[in-house]
């Protein structure tokens, strides 16, 4: 039978990857962590590590006993903390995945309290402009531009944001200042790659600008920043984005379009502990943010 005690040397050699690693996070000697998980595998009756020069990887079966052993940590925790205990090292890899303009401008920047609140935890932020961003479920707690229709995944509404066209002052200068969306038929357009862009909800050139093909396209907001920075044309930008930047000046400013984020969790990660701290911080990050309002 397995013992719940040699989940923990598992857990710490599947996260480092290597035993000596875990043996440091653990405290104790490399051989003693080698032999907790010889003797896990023999109760489990196979092989959960696959020993390489490179380091210790996770075979199939060790992959699914992560979640099982995890779900235990997770519960041990939480328990600490409603008996009042103090509160237990959280460790690990918490894995967020975002849309990248969220990923770079909002949640990389307010991760202070989450690593405040535990230093031992290893953030993870992966982002991409795709609906398919959530659709391996490899990650722990997710943002989306639309709500998740992955099976298996729970979500909810995380907040609502603001996007407005922007150009750079130096821009503006050259070009003459659009009053209105029919003044932005003679001027440069940002925007996204048309072929690459899957998402509906960003698709707002489509209804604004009809027919307007966008002079220079690039697949991330990040890249339609910089080239609204370097003068080179007029874009839709977050508020949270562009607003702040003293470089870039708002046009047709009764032209505003609203969007929203949905916050989505695997449901088998949704009582594991790193999990709901990134949920947390993810809820509190934006109650305080200025261009983000709670849905």
């Amino acid at each position: 039978m397995i013992q719940s005690d040699d989940l923990r040397f598992f857990l710490e050699v599947a996260r480092t990857g290597r035993l000596v690693s875990a043996a440091r996070g653990l405290g104790v000697e490399h051989t003693t962590v080698g032999r907790r998980v010889t003797q896990l595998e023999r109760s489990a009756g196979t092989r959960l590590f696959d020993r390489t020069p490179s380091g210790w990887g996770l075979t199939e079966a060790g992959q699914r006993l992560v979640v099982h052993a995890e779900a235990i940590e997770s519960s041990l925790l939480a328990a600490s903390e409603e008996l009042g205990s103090a509160r237990g090292r959280l460790s690990g890899t918490l894995r967020i995945a975002a849309p990248d303009g969220f990923g770079a401008f909002v949640l990389s920047p307010g991760l202070g309290p989450l690593r405040a609140a535990y230093p031992d935890l290893t953030i993870e932020i992966v982002t991409a402009t795709r609906l398919n961003l959530l659709a391996t479920r490899e990650f722990d707690v997710g943002i989306a531009l639309e709500e998740p229709t992955t099976r298996g995944v729970l979500s909810r509404v995380l907040a609502g944001y603001g996007l407005s066209f922007y150009a750079s002052s130096g821009y503006l200068a050259r070009a003459g200042r659009p009053e209105s969306l029919a003044d932005l038929g003679g001027h440069s357009i940002i925007g996204y790659v048309d072929s690459l862009l899957d998402i509906p909800a960003l698709r707002f050139l489509d209804t604004a600008l009809p027919g307007v093909r966008p002079a220079i396209q690039t697949n991330n907001v990040t890249g339609q920043w910089m080239a609204v920075v370097a003068g080179l044309g007029v874009a839709v930008l977050p508020d949270f984005v562009a607003a702040q930047d003293e470089r870039l000046v708002r046009v047709i400013e009764e032209t505003r379009i609203e969007r929203t984020y949905w916050i989505a969790v695997p449901a088998e990660h949704q009582r594991l502990a790193r999990a709901r701290a990134g949920e947390s911080a993810l809820l509190e990050l934006v109650i305080g943010h200025d261009y983000l309002w709670a849905a």
